[in-house]
């Protein structure tokens, strides 16, 4: 008993430091509840969040949260007091975020409350300052997207007018330009009465596939201006939806009613990311919205929501907006960035530097600073001044910009409860330089509050597509032959031949463009081989006519017309004059032809000289394949001279095949476009 008491004790001593090995390679999950202290019809909100666990050399890991109050309102404060104006039941949403914190957000965890009592304290309208700071019309999120998580977006719309409107209101996602969708709409909560409809307008434009279709079809040749994301107002309704139709694959449309003058509504999605979404972490994606304030007129206003894809949620984060660049096309191209910072603190920063790493294909004295906050001049050369200002340094390998005299509020400041207004961006751009190579760039900022321990952000990573370079390659081919092993050579054993084969080839090969280093490389080429083989023997036989001297002499001739494939090799440019390949290689025979020629010629003998003739034979043979088939294989080295990324360029190649001829040279030239 003792013994299996012993064994028992083993067993679960094992299973349970399997189980606590596996608990270590999650990550944590965190819970977040709903606390709600009901006053009348004044609730105070708070939330019951799991301890978070630090990530290892981050800043101190933080609770972000966001709150739906089920009547139409939210607060992105942590602990929120909310008035409602109605008796009734509500849904309270809580999305709660963990930065710096390597665990799973909780998911969204609704509550419902009742009011029953109303203190005829005066109702209140819900005021974001929608109509003076954002023109009427706003997109917010409550985190940045991250793969197989969900995400709140917040699609905020006002009446800047005197009067009750009928409007529209539009939310394009799911980017184009990227192979996989990015989110999934899970859930829309609205609470002014919208109607979700089908837009027939839109509809007519959905065969729309490229730029220049659009620009055909609506004359639209501007849309993607930087007035376009600057101006929100415009009048060009069909364009804006033309572009719009074009660049995103889906969409929701809603008729909004009855807008009372200076009123803000807000529309409610939840976007779930998808497993498959883009999976480069320094990329950036958009939403945009759409809000016809009058429906049937061609006023409208429009706004973009840049997001970021992160792998841990980081407000300090730098970004790259072009993830994936064509080298042929890039030359007179801006690479953009942006980079953003947010206040953590207690108290304001006044200093704030952003010391950006710059990739050295990147021309610096190209820079230019595209946009800001906090708005402040850029500041005068060589001069010192009091005011608000951006400076911008630029030193070897980094630029440093760096906001001075500015009053940046901290998250953790006391009366502080607008979240936007302690976060802050750089958004700039470069042009590449003289001479850069194909090759992936990173870039990562360090960020400086005042005189606080510096934040290194994420690498943002730039990367050149293959691009398809398409070779012509033409050439020679020597081949060393063995005698015994050639099939003709059967026809005319006796004599002693001495073989000569060669052939020509040309055709195509398809790469990378430009490859810097490593790449690799495929080819086709119709060859040609010509193989001849001549010899003599003399005999001396003893007939009944005498004493007699045979000679013989034969030719053979093998033409064959193939194919050789390199389905894939390995190439390496040492630098731009050499390189090196090694691969292997198919021969595929499609027309061979025999010919055997023999010639007997029988003499006198005259003491060993030769004498009068006296009969004379000749033999002809051919013999055709039609066909494929297997001709030979085998693996190769080779190098190269000359352009060797693109261009002009000289090369031997030897191939060692695996069957015969067993040995072979070519010497060729290519040219890659």
């Amino acid at each position: 008993m003792k013994f299996k008491a012993s064994i028992l004790l083993f067993t679960l001593t094992i299973l349970n430091n399997l189980s606590a090995q596996e608990v270590k390679k999650d990550s944590v999950l965190h819970i977040a509840n709903i606390t709600a202290i009901i006053q009348n019809n004044k609730v105070n909100f708070k939330p019951e969040l799991t301890p978070l666990r630090q990530i290892a050399g981050a800043p101190k890991s933080f609770w972000s949260n966001y709150w739906e109050f089920g009547d139409g309102d939210y607060s992105f404060d942590n602990n929120p007091t909310h008035q409602y104006n109605e008796n009734g039941d509500y849904t309270v949403r809580l999305s709660a975020t963990n930065n710096y914190d390597d665990g799973t957000p909780p998911t969204t965890r609704p509550k419902k409350i009742t009011i029953q009592q109303n203190n005829d304290e005066s109702s209140i309208d819900v005021n974001h300052h929608l109509l003076e700071n954002h023109d009427g019309l706003r997109l917010q999120n409550n985190r940045d997207p991250r793969p197989n998580e969900e995400m709140q977006v917040l699609v905020s719309y006002g009446n800047d007018k005197d009067y009750p409107t009928n409007g529209k209101l539009y939310v394009f996602f799911n980017e184009k330009k990227y192979k996989d969708n990015n989110f999934t709409l899970t859930d829309v909560r609205t609470h002014h009465n919208e109607m979700e409809v089908e837009d027939t307008f839109i509809s007519k434009i959905s065969t729309i596939n490229s730029k220049s279709d659009l620009i055909k079809t609506t004359g639209l040749a501007t849309f993607t201006s930087k007035k376009f994301l600057r101006d929100t107002t415009r009048l060009d309704l069909k364009n804006s939806l033309d572009a719009a139709k074009l660049f995103y694959n889906d969409y929701k449309v809603w008729n909004v009613d009855d807008v009372k003058p200076k009123e803000e509504r807000t529309v409610f999605l939840t976007l779930k990311t998808t497993p498959e979404m883009l999976k480069d972490t320094s990329a950036i994606i958009t939403i945009r919205s759409i809000y016809i304030p009058e429906r049937g007129k061609k006023l409208h206003k429009i706004t973009e929501k840049e997001m970021e894809i992160v792998t841990s949620h980081d407000p300090n984060k730098m970004s790259v907006y072009q993830t994936f660049l064509n080298y042929r096309l890039v030359r007179f191209k801006r690479l953009k960035y942006k980079v953003k910072f947010q206040n953590n603190g207690e108290g304001p920063a006044s200093l704030i530097k952003l010391n950006v790493d710059i990739p050295e294909m990147l021309d610096k004295s190209t820079l230019k600073v595209i946009d800001m906050y906090p708005k402040v001049p850029i500041c005068p050369l060589g001069k010192k001044v009091k005011y608000s200002c951006m400076d911008t340094i630029i030193m070897q390998d980094k630029i440093s910009f760096q906001f001075k005299n500015i009053y940046l509020p901290g998250t953790a400041q006391k009366g502080v409860t607008e979240k936007d207004s302690t976060k802050g961006f750089v958004k700039y751009s470069m042009k590449f330089g003289k001479d850069f190579h194909k090759k992936k760039s990173k870039s990562k900022t360090e960020i400086i509050f005042d005189k606080n321990d510096p934040i290194i952000t994420n690498s943002s990573t730039s990367r050149f597509t293959p691009g398809i370079s398409i070779g012509i390659k033409a050439g020679y081919n020597h081949f060393f032959t063995s005698n015994e092993n050639l099939d003709f050579n059967k026809t005319v054993s006796n004599t002693n031949l001495d073989t000569n084969a060669q052939g020509f080839f040309f055709g195509g090969t398809i790469s990378p463009y430009k490859s810097y280093k490593w790449y690799v490389q495929g080819e086709i080429l119709a060859s040609s081989q010509h193989i001849s083989s001549i010899g003599k023997s003399t005999n001396y036989e003893d007939t009944a006519a005498g004493l007699t001297i045979s000679e013989t002499n034969a030719t053979a001739t093998i033409l064959k017309n193939y194919l050789d494939i390199v389905p894939i090799s390995v190439r390496y440019n040492l630098n731009a004059i050499f390189a090196l390949g090694a691969g292997g290689q198919i021969s595929i025979n499609g027309y061979q032809r025999t010919i055997n020629r023999l010639k007997k010629t029988v003499y006198e003998d005259r003491n060993g000289e030769i004498g009068e003739k006296l009969s004379q034979e000749e033999s002809h043979t051919c013999v055709k394949k039609d066909g494929m088939s297997l001709n030979n294989y085998g693996l190769f080295l080779d190098f190269t001279a000359g352009i060797s990324r693109i261009g002009p360029s000289v090369g031997i190649r030897y191939i060692k095949n695996f069957k015969e001829p067993a040995n072979q040279i070519s010497v060729y030239a290519i040219w890659k476009l």
